[in-house]
């Protein structure tokens, strides 16, 4: 149950704290410190899926943490970026916020259903390319300082409605594996 997949996902839940400090500040630094750790996430998100499936350590258990955490640092990211009073119009929009939080729910709730009825639902592509698209919108919404010559905030933006767009989409891709899976044990 602890193997090391299962511990970078538990390590990813112990840093939703230090993002949701950071991104109370919206100076240059405390933004790009929380980005940093969003950044450092992400990479042990992918970590933990390569090392499971490279030590053939995919459990269960990995099935639900890893989601979870993924959920919780995305959350935390979103609403800290809509409750913080962000400087000049680098206001992160609620409503889209609302609908990837709703999704979110949704498909953890689903998960959990789905379990109880001993169905395991893992994450499809779909679901990680929306991973994927938000991680380069919560970085983008997180730094939102122009850099480079790169209206970050814009960048976000772009990325958060692609990203709510592709939420949306796996959201009702798992709702209907869900119902396929309940129809098959059915027969």
């Amino acid at each position: 149950m602890w193997t090391l997949p299962n511990l970078l996902s538990l390590f990813r839940i112990l840093l939703v704290p230090f993002l949701a400090y950071l991104l109370a500040f919206t100076d240059p630094v405390s933004c790009a410190f929380a980005a940093l750790v969003f950044i450092v996430a992400s990479v042990t998100d992918m970590l933990d899926g390569y090392l499971a499936r490279r030590n053939k350590s995919v459990s269960d258990f990995g099935k639900i943490l890893d989601p979870l955490a993924d959920k919780l640092l995305v959350v935390t990211a979103l609403i800290m970026l809509v409750a913080v009073d962000r400087p000049g119009d680098a206001d992160v929009p609620a409503w889209l916020v609302v609908i990837i939080v709703a999704r979110e729910v949704a498909v953890t709730v689903l998960r959990g259903i789905a379990l109880g009825e001993g169905i395991v639902i893992p994450a499809d592509q779909l679901g990680k390319y929306k991973l994927l698209v938000q991680t380069f919108a919560l970085v983008g919404l997180m730094v939102h300082y122009p850099y480079l010559g790169i209206d970050f905030f814009v960048a976000g933006m772009y990325f958060l409605v692609l990203s709510t767009v592709l939420a949306v989409w796996s959201g009702v891709d798992y709702h209907v594996r869900f119902l396929r899976s309940l129809r098959a044990r059915s027969r």
